[in-house]
């Protein structure tokens, strides 16, 4: 569009300072497109290195298939894992893009346009990733397609009441409305690097751009478009987490069967989510030189984000252990106290990732702003997510209701190997997704700098693209 040619200059009214000059679109393509250049020496033994680390989890896979269940940790009557732990682990690291991107969309916060595509395309390979676990955990892989409600001429179906079946419809859901919502949001993007490149990537980037000429009417309905599928993808997230926490509560385990796992798990889910988010943030930057386009003020409004969601989950962790104390049921406290005193190392931990370090940190607005800060403090809550999701399925199933069937459960290699490529496999997809498509909203981008040269950011007037230092 013609706007996006303008170039805007400005003095920040609440500022001594000029504001620097606003740049203009050729020069933000060239920023924003540089993920797209040939790759280098580094690039290839990134990608040889995760591929590897991923071809070693499909070796441990193949392992498991040949030889049984039995190589692994699993036993009566801790017949969930490390597999479910991970299922439920990637599940929440999906709303990252639905959460951060749709709410802010809708919300029309100005500082969100840097980091939409790298929380949308995480969505979409976190619960790509986390469909592969049920099927891993099946045991006879080879009969998924029970989970499948087709019709056939043996007349069978699938069990309507079994967990499974509901993982497979909610993450089918997911993943298709999520591959939408990223989809939607390249096409203006696919028409920049169709027109900035030749050969085999500009008929890709001209297949998948599907005609795009920037006209308003494009535009009008784009926008339109976006509105409508970042509202619809919240409740479809929602319903999804609902569903998983679905699996644990509508059984008689104690420590599963209560009422507040469904929006427990949401909170959650959001916690890991935006702190992944932080983290992606902190790599892209480094990564691509983009300081200039992830500001300060993008990592302070993220970690003010990270506040309000940590202290949600405070408050229902707390809601949850207070009514297990207040009850003092025998089989929930046994569950309770068994968890406390086994696993006290790894509890405590979680409570440090996921609850007093954030909210510590994200008070103070200086370590809001330091990088190093929230890369660390962004790593421990997915770490403490992670101990979270394993202290809610393996305590409780260890002390099930009759003692003669109490157990204990520890990890083989082989689900700690499948775990790791797992999390290889998610840093190899956003890899070659960051090499072969822009990691960066250019249409939004643009659009922030073409409206004017000074928007409103937050509570303070500062420059639209050189932010706030």
């Amino acid at each position: 569009m013609s706007e996006f040619q303008e170039s805007h200059n400005s003095n920040v009214s609440h500022n001594s300072h000029s504001t620097p000059p606003a740049k203009n679109a050729a020069h933000i393509n060239d920023d924003l497109l540089s993920s797209l250049r040939p790759p280098t020496l580094r690039w290839y033994l990134l990608a040889f290195f995760l591929g590897a680390v991923v071809a070693w989890g499909l070796a441990a896979f193949t392992y498991q298939m040949m030889n049984g269940m039995y190589v692994t940790g699993k036993n009566r009557p801790v017949m969930w894992g490390f597999y479910i732990t991970g299922f439920v682990f990637w599940v929440g690291l999906s709303h990252s893009g639905t959460m951060v991107s749709s709410i802010l969309r809708l919300s029309q916060a100005n500082w969100r346009r840097p980091i939409l595509r790298a929380a949308e395309a995480m969505t979409v390979f976190c619960i790509t990733v986390a469909g592969m676990f049920p099927l891993i955990h099946l045991g006879r892989n080879w009969t998924f397609f029970y989970m499948i409600p087709y019709p056939n001429q043996r007349g069978l179906w699938p069990n309507f009441r079994s967990a499974l079946l509901w993982d497979m419809t909610a993450i089918t859901a997911y993943i298709i409305g999520s591959s939408l919502f990223l989809y939607l949001g390249l096409l203006p993007d696919l028409a920049v690097a169709r027109d900035r490149t030749s050969g085999w990537r500009h008929t890709m980037y001209g297949i998948l751009a599907m005609g795009w000429r920037g006209t308003s009417h494009e535009w009008s309905v784009y926008h339109k478009a976006s509105t409508l599928m970042a509202a619809m993808i919240i409740p479809v997230a929602v319903s999804v987490h609902s569903i998983v926490a679905w699996d644990f509560a509508v059984t008689v385990v104690p420590g599963w069967h209560s009422t507040i796992f469904p929006p427990y798990f949401v909170i959650g889910a959001i916690l890991s989510g935006v702190a992944a988010v932080i983290t992606l943030m902190i790599t892209i930057r480094k990564a691509f030189h983009l300081e200039e386009y992830l500001t300060p003020l993008h990592f302070d409004n993220m970690g003010k984000l990270l506040l309000v969601i940590s202290l949600l989950w405070s408050y229902a962790y707390f809601v949850e252990v207070q009514t297990i104390w207040y009850a003092h049921e025998p089989i929930e406290w046994e569950v309770f106290g068994f968890m406390s005193g086994k696993y006290t190392p790894q509890l405590l931990v979680m409570l440090l990732g996921n609850s007093l370090l954030p909210i510590t940190c994200m008070c103070i607005k200086r370590l809001r702003r330091s990088i190093g800060v929230m890369l660390v403090v962004s790593l421990l809550v997915n770490v403490g997510m992670f101990i979270e999701r394993f202290l809610i399925i393996v305590p409780s199933l260890s002390h099930k209701n009759m003692p003669f069937a109490w157990g204990s459960y520890s990890p083989s290699w082989v689900e700690i190997s499948i775990n790791i490529a797992a999390l290889a496999g998610f840093a190899l997809l956003f890899t070659l997704f960051a090499k072969f498509f822009p990691i960066m909203a250019i249409s939004d981008v643009r659009e922030l700098e073409a409206r004017k040269a000074e928007v409103l950011l937050g509570r303070a007037r500062v420059p639209s693209i050189a932010g706030e230092e």
